[in-house]
């Protein structure tokens, strides 16, 4: 059988009913219902982290590193994105590491101790690291590269809504019915999620196709060496300004409820109905960087100014807004400041994350993404420890919590800096992607 070729650029994938546009944003809902789950498994650290505390007998830094941990092994687990993507069709790679987070979170309901905590928690970790890398495979197989702003930023958005929506009702469950029962309707929601996905999953047309190919969209795209895309400047300035924000994201995360209860003086059930806020506010201005970004470069807008420089300046934002919380005396000025701070700086994730897949190809995005998640989680491993052992060498819980968020938001100032000077994704992919055609698979 013999095809035609014509010369020129690549023609993108024509569209057929299966490669509808509304089967993909199908799809990006069903993985947006998993992200959900899995940062719904890691918000519930931080709403039972006082009621732990008292009935473990726990310091704030045995807190702070318990979660510190749990991101240890969520960067380890981050590096084999790739090699479990090589191994297991994505259909089932996400299907095993959902039914890994349920048994993950069971064993602390049967026996709660200190060591158990951990180790359960180091387990989730680990089972939880691959599956943002491969939840951006799944999700880029069915959005071309110019469109990818937005449903990352749905995906991103999952972080948000486990606070908005799963948050609130687990704090009543954790109020009515105890921490544990908690962890177990998050266990069964991980496996409930496989009821939907196992029968309707299909990868997308802008994914990779393993084997040789020849049809009308022409060769497979010849790789790229895998040291020259993680020392391309737009990778390096990427980790760089994530890393720093997800430092801060993961003290959120860890520490957000026990700052307004113990810190600001709320009572309990509000600080869990208030860990909502900030995300509400970075979902307002996600939605509207995304959309807007993904309409300009569409119509031939620079990827640099948009996925660059944009998120860069968000960072810089909330850099500034978090390294000046200690000069704010006022709880609700506090959580105003808190919440429009994490709100630009949490926007930056899903632009990041399209910049990289700009400068890849399908084929090696499971393993860059394996990477550049890893190294994004290494802001995890120190956030909720750090934040920990400087509350329990403060004054007050007040100057404390304060105090590390000063901390966090001068590390995002640097971040947002080196992604100013570095993201670039139109010259790395000319770089990268432009003089690698000669050169052929690596």
């Amino acid at each position: 059988m013999t095809t035609s070729k014509v010369a020129g650029p690549r023609p993108a994938p024509v569209k057929s009913a299966t490669e509808s546009r509304a089967r993909a944003w199908g799809f990006t809902g069903l993985l947006m219902l998993l992200y959900t789950v899995n940062w719904a498994d890691k918000a519930v650290y931080g709403l039972v982290a006082q009621p732990l505390a008292e009935e473990l007998g726990l310091s704030a830094s045995q807190i702070g590193f318990i979660g510190s941990a749990f991101f240890v092994t969520l960067t380890l687990g981050n590096l084999i994105a790739g090699l479990l993507n090589k191994w297991t069709a994505l259909k089932w790679s996400l299907a095993i590491l959902a039914v890994g987070w349920s048994i993950a979170m069971l064993p602390v309901v049967a026996s709660a101790t200190f060591t158990v905590l951990l180790v359960s928690r180091m387990l989730l970790g680990f089972l939880e690291g691959p599956s943002g890398p491969i939840i951006h495979t799944a999700l880029y197989s069915w959005h071309p590269s110019e469109k990818r702003g937005l449903p990352s930023a749905c995906i991103t958005a999952c972080a948000s809504i486990a606070k908005i929506a799963i948050a609130p009702v687990l704090v009543l469950v954790i109020a009515s019915h105890g921490w544990r029962t908690a962890f177990i309707v998050l266990a069964v929601a991980g496996l409930a999620w496989l009821v939907l996905w196992l029968p309707t999953w299909r990868p997308g047309p802008y994914g990779d196709v393993k084997g040789p190919r020849q049809a009308a969209d022409g060769p497979v795209e010849p790789g790229v060496p895998w040291k020259r895309i993680f020392l391309s400047r737009t990778f390096v300035g990427g980790a760089l300004g994530t890393m720093t924000m997800y430092a801060l994201v993961t003290a959120v995360l860890t520490w957000l409820p026990s700052y307004f209860e113990l810190g600001l003086g709320y009572s309990r059930v509000e600080a869990g109905a208030m860990f909502g806020f900030p995300s509400i506010a970075s979902l307002v201005i996600m939605f509207i960087l995304t959309w807007t970004s993904d309409r300009m470069i569409s119509r031939g807008a620079s990827s640099r100014k948009l996925r660059g420089i944009v998120p860069a300046v968000g960072l810089l934002v909330c850099g500034a807004a978090t390294a000046a919380l200690p000069l704010v005396d006022a709880p609700a000025l506090a959580v105003a400041v808190v919440s429009i701070g994490y709100a630009f700086g949490a926007s930056v994730f899903p632009l990041f994350n399209a910049a990289v897949s700009e400068i890849v190809p399908p084929r090696q995005l499971a393993g860059t993404f394996g990477i550049f998640h890893a190294l994004l989680a290494v802001g995890g491993v120190y956030g909720p420890f750090l934040t920990g052992w400087i509350v329990d060498r403060a004054a007050t819980p007040a100057a404390g919590y304060a105090q590390a968020f000063q901390v966090f938001g001068v590390m995002v100032l640097v971040g947002g800096v080196a992604a100013l000077l570095c993201v670039n994704p139109e010259r790395d992919k000319a770089r990268l992607r432009g003089d690698n055609a000669s050169v052929g698979a690596t």
